[in-house]
């Protein structure tokens, strides 16, 4: 996230794409209402009329899975239009004129037949982002959660570059991430390609400055991602630990990921509840919930903060940390030999430049966002100020492609997914709180009125949804916030699995799968 959370009631223009902010991120939307009440414009692109399209100034229901060819006329249209930042293109950027000459061939009318959203609001969109003083990107996982999310992701950087909307209050490209320590994950090395900080694996430096720290020889190449990693279960992966992840539930494809975890020799699961995943496991380890633990969280913006624990945990619970090094002792590893949350944090900071200013003492006392290079440093709530690290931004020449899979006549209706506000991810903490599954009890598949009537369902009935992979069993929900040939549904319900539906693509940089286009067929359960 380029920019902090309190600039979010900065912009003069926001553009949110591919986000159920007030569901999924409802304590930052508020900053956007307060952004709209000091009388930003608001544009958001989505398929569904969720509460966020509701608040917009100019709603774009562009068609799942057509992102790409949305940003690229927007780009058409600020290159067109004369809104194209000259200075920052000339100081700050590379490939630009490419870029401009790419985009020629875009524009609106085009990309009203993919997305069918018409050309007309296209333009208008662009041009108040492109006019803007101050207009900053948000998104979320209706972005990535595709076989192009790179594609898109890049190109909403393109617009950034193209309008100089990038190092300054109130602008940014911002992702929102979805859970509360994902970014303190990919911080610590939580990464295939990366170790602590965001060094890369295959830099001889880097190998040799963590084969020092950590007294042995260290990998040379690029590990397996999760999607690899399954797909290798019971062949060269033969055991596996998940730390905190209700994988069964979560990723595409649900019977083949079961089929590969039952296919290890050993399986371990550390989590707080005998969730779907950890009933698979060999071995389930106790964990400590967030209030039962001392550590340090780096949230959507980068600010890094101290975790104090609260209460004393409960029976055997331990640590993430705390286990994890003792399993590593046990199988004789050096290296692993620490006593305490700040022992851990300290030594990502004496090897992550991006904490090199940071230790556990600092924290205490206030929050960061890093980078912060050395101990005098107030951290960098705002990224790319003046120059980016690398020197200039790149444009990238993106090109439209269609999802892994389309409609037929066989699947002839689009199928997306996302969360619900009183769920959280898969349930595995709300689901045991009886007020919230008060409010939220079952999982429902939103049908617009017009395809009730016309596929010949009933509101509150049941039907079954079918896709390439399988079926599920699910009730209908009638109402207007999915588009006629489009439904939508939670994998929050593991009696509702919308994840045995998914996977039939993955991005080919991230692997990441794409949850949120699918082909299905909807048929009415007789009553």
């Amino acid at each position: 996230m380029s920019n902090p959370l309190d600039d979010m009631e900065k912009p003069d223009v926001i553009f949110c794409i591919g986000t159920n902010m007030t569901e999924c991120h409802p304590v930052a939307a508020t900053r956007i209402k307060r952004a709209i009440a000091k009388g930003a414009k608001l544009i958001v692109a989505d398929p569904r009329q969720v509460a966020l399209a509701e608040l917009a100034d100019i709603h774009l229901p562009l068609r799942v899975g057509s992102d790409v060819s949305l940003l690229l006329a927007m780009a058409h249209v600020i290159a067109r239009d004369g809104l194209v930042d000259e200075a920052f293109l000339e100081e700050r950027t590379t490939e630009g004129t490419e870029f401009l000459e790419h985009v020629a061939e875009y524009p609106p009318e085009w990309a009203e037949s993919i997305t069918g959203v018409d050309a007309k609001l296209i333009e208008q969109a662009a041009q108040w982002y492109g006019a803007a003083e101050r207009g900053a990107i948000y998104y979320t996982l209706g972005i990535t959660e595709h076989i192009c999310g790179v594609d898109n992701v890049q190109s909403l950087c393109n617009l950034a570059l193209v309008t100089g909307n990038i190092g300054r209050e109130g602008t940014g490209i911002n992702p929102m991430r979805g859970q509360n320590n994902i970014q303190g994950a990919g911080d610590c090395g939580a990464l295939p390609n990366n170790y602590a900080g965001f060094q890369s694996v295959l830099d001889a430096a880097n190998q040799a400055k963590f084969a020092a720290a950590y007294g042995r020889e260290v990998d040379l190449e690029i590990g397996p991602t999760k999607v690899q990693a399954l797909d290798m279960c019971g062949d060269l992966i033969r055991a596996m630990i998940i730390n905190g992840e209700n994988t069964v539930v979560t990723d595409p494809n649900r019977d083949h990921c079961e089929h590969a975890l039952k296919s290890l020799d050993h399986f371990v699961v550390i989590d707080i509840f005998l969730t779907e995943t950890a009933k698979l496991a060999d071995v389930v380890l106790p964990a400590t919930a967030w209030a039962e633990t001392d550590g340090v969280c780096a949230n959507t913006e980068r600010r890094v903060q101290r975790l104090r624990k609260a209460v004393t945990p409960p029976g055997e619970a331990k640590p993430d940390w705390w286990i994890v090094s003792r399993i590593a002792q046990r199988m004789g590893l050096e290296g692993f030999e620490f006593d305490s949350a700040k022992e851990v944090f300290n030594e990502l900071c004496e090897l992550s430049p991006i904490y090199a200013g940071l230790d556990w003492d600092r924290i205490d006392q206030g929050e960061y966002m890093w980078p912060v290079p050395h101990k005098e440093h107030p951290g960098t709530p705002i990224l790319h100020q003046g120059e980016f690290e690398n020197g200039r931004g790149i444009f990238q020449m993106i090109e439209y492609r269609d999802p892994a899979e389309t409609i037929s006549g066989e699947f002839p209706v689009w199928l997306t997914t996302g969360r619900r506000l009183a769920a959280y991810h898969t349930r595995t903490q709300t689901g045991r709180s009886a007020g919230i599954d008060y409010l939220l009890s079952e999982e429902t598949l939103e049908v617009n009125p017009g395809d009730v009537a016309t596929w010949g369902l009933e509101d509150g009935g049941w039907c079954t949804l079918t896709s390439p992979r399988g079926s599920v069993r699910i009730k209908v929900e009638s109402n207007k916030r999915s588009p006629l040939g489009t439904v939508f549904a939670s994998f929050s319900f593991d009696d509702v699995p919308i994840n045995v539906l998914t996977g039939g693509g993955y991005d080919p940089v991230t692997h990441t799968a794409e949850l949120k286009v699918c082909p299905v067929r909807v048929e009415p359960e007789p009553s």
